[in-house]
């Protein structure tokens, strides 16, 4: 064959190539677009689906959790109102911090000020069948301790609340990171069709500073941007621009948005560029949404004994409302879940301050463990609880407390966590953790565990490095609060 005839001959098996992928491709995308407006139509069996994979072919360990409540209380909540009961401090109150545990500690706003002990502000109660003493603000969730760890001993290495976020969110103090629910999805992927695999609910409550809460906290960072969070309003629409302009049909509409698709496609054959994916991808997910949910935010339809259990009203954007809706989320596949109740940040008035909060998630907190146990999915659902930092057992301003990051309350439940257990202890007057000493990457290495990943080897390479949710310091899986079974 002469060099001319080479030439031609590889030219047209290329553009046959091209042409086949190009052809190929755009029939899947009307592929997709057809499961969209008719789900079943390819389905093996009435109500199957296929589970989209994460990028983990084999788990490591067995799956307790297969997917994550998390209910962040942003602002920092008070240990020493809430669940680490400390009644020396008590007999302390208004007597200087004993210079032994504070000299040269790294503090806030309290930095150079005199440190005097300040008071639980509200008295504790016993609870569960051990007998654990926390506020007795909270005789909700007091009623199911026994389905509650409680861990009195974490600590934190931020002491302001946006480094804070990040690094309880992401493992890391700096900005760009990908987020729990991130990983969680790219490692996992998603059992819905028609939701996303990471979806955030924030709600306002009354009684503290409101501290805003920015979209970086559920980034995807230098993940593909399909993997980040999906902010859900609970009041109003639900997501902004969801709905069909007035006069599209939805027919119409699926027609538009294959030939988007044709054409990012045929692009995607001449670069190099995963985000032309995640176009594609989220082109057909918000399709996908315009129908999942209205029928998510439907919770009118729950029955009268739900609301009555959540304490909720349909639609009042309450932190109740939210919890119910991340059952009904759960329910319908949705793998990492994180609720944001904002207003914990009691630089004053804390004690006021604290009777708000637990009037606002007391309740709500025990009926999402009561429903999700009445359903059978407590078994399989991990529940985390916690704020971005503590608070000091010093006063500010003589009725309110700092942040702190050496000392402060989460609790789990849920798949594979001993229920009615505590773990670990602060000192006397809850200025320190000292016993079973955990950070927030213990933390994140005890939920992935949870989910069957092992930590450690979870990596993305990022800047030459091997980048982990649990960071290279190391981290420990927190056997003593797992189940044995």
């Amino acid at each position: 064959m002469s060099e001319r005839d080479l030439t031609m001959h590889l030219e047209n098996t290329e553009m046959r190539r091209r042409l086949f992928l190009g052809r190929t491709s755009q029939g899947l995308g009307g592929l997709a677009l057809a499961t969209c407006l008719s789900p079943d139509l390819f389905a093996e069996g009435t109500g199957s689906y296929t589970e989209s994979k994460g990028v983990i072919p084999k788990l490591a360990y067995p799956q307790k959790a297969k997917r994550v409540i998390w209910l962040t209380m942003a602002g920092g909540p008070s240990q020493l109102e809430t669940f680490d009961p400390k009644p020396k401090l008590g007999e302390m109150d208004g007597k200087p911090m004993p210079e032994s545990m504070t000299k040269g500690q790294q503090l806030a706003q309290l930095q150079g000020q005199p440190l005097k002990c300040f008071a639980p502000q509200h008295p504790f109660s016993t609870f569960g069948s051990n007998g654990t003493e926390i506020c007795s603000l909270f005789p909700h969730i007091g009623s199911v301790l026994d389905d509650i760890c409680l861990i009195r001993s974490m600590t934190t290495e931020a002491i302001n609340h946006d480094p804070a976020h990040m690094f309880m969110n992401t493992g890391s103090q700096i900005a760009g990171r990908p987020s729990m629910g991130a990983w969680v999805t790219y490692g996992l992927g998603c059992e819905s069709e028609n939701l996303p695999g990471f979806v955030v609910l924030t709600s306002l409550g009354k009684g503290g500073q409101n501290q805003p809460i920015a979209a970086r906290q559920w980034s995807s960072g230098f993940l593909p941007t399909k993997f980040q969070g999906v902010q859900l309003r609970s009041q109003g629409d639900a997501v902004l621009y969801l709905n069909s302009p007035h006069g599209m049909r939805l027919e119409d509409q699926a027609r538009d948005i294959e030939s988007i698709n044709q054409l990012n496609k045929q692009y995607a054959l001449t670069v190099d560029d995963p985000e032309i994916a995640t176009r594609i991808a989220q082109y057909e997910m918000a399709f996908k949404m315009q129908t999942s949910i209205p029928e998510l935010m439907q919770t009118d339809r729950e029955s009268a004994a739900t609301l009555e259990l959540y304490g909720c009203q349909p639609g009042d954007g309450s932190f109740a409302s939210n919890c119910l809706l991340a059952r009904r989320l759960a329910e319908r596949g949705v793998r990492f879940i994180q609720l944001y109740h904002k207003d914990w940040d009691h630089h004053g008035g804390v004690k006021e301050g604290i009777e708000f909060k637990a009037k606002e998630i007391d309740r709500a907190c025990m009926a999402l463990i009561t429903d999700l146990k009445q359903r059978g999915m407590f078994e399989d659902t991990l529940i985390v609880w916690a704020g971005e930092f503590g608070r000091t057992p010093m006063s500010q301003g003589g009725n309110g407390r700092d942040h702190h990051n050496k000392a402060m309350s989460v609790w789990l439940a849920g798949a594979g966590v001993r229920g009615g257990i505590v773990h670990g202890a602060t000192d006397e007057l809850g200025y320190a953790a000292v016993e079973d000493i955990a950070n927030v990457h213990d933390l994140h290495a005890t939920m992935l565990y949870l989910m069957g990943i092992e930590h450690s080897s979870f990596s993305v390479k990022f800047q030459g490095l091997d980048a982990k949710l649990t960071g290279v310091e190391g981290a420990t899986v927190m056997k003593k609060i797992l189940a044995t079974t």
